[in-house]
C-alpha cells in the first residue's frame, strides 16, 4: 500500500504531497494548512480496497 498521497491546494494550486496513516481506517478527513499559502483545507482521504489511495481537499 501507498503511504504517501497528493492534493492541490484549492487556493494556491501548489501540489502537496502528505503522508498517509493506514492505522487511520479507510474513510480519514482532517485539517491541514497549506505549506505554501497556510490556507486551512480539508483533508479526505479513501484507502480502496485494492490498497489505491484518493486524496482530495478543499477549502475549510
Amino acid at each position: 500500500m501507498n503511504e504517501e498521497a497528493s492534493y492541490s491546494c484549492a487556493s494556491c494550486g501548489e501540489e502537496v504531497v502528505i503522508p498517509v496513516d493506514l492505522t487511520q481506517g479507510r474513510d480519514q478527513e482532517f485539517v491541514e494548512d497549506c505549506p505554501v499559502c497556510c490556507c486551512p483545507m480539508v483533508i479526505r482521504v479513501e484507502i480502496q480496497p485494492d490498497g489505491e489511495v484518493h486524496c482530495r481537499a478543499e477549502r475549510e
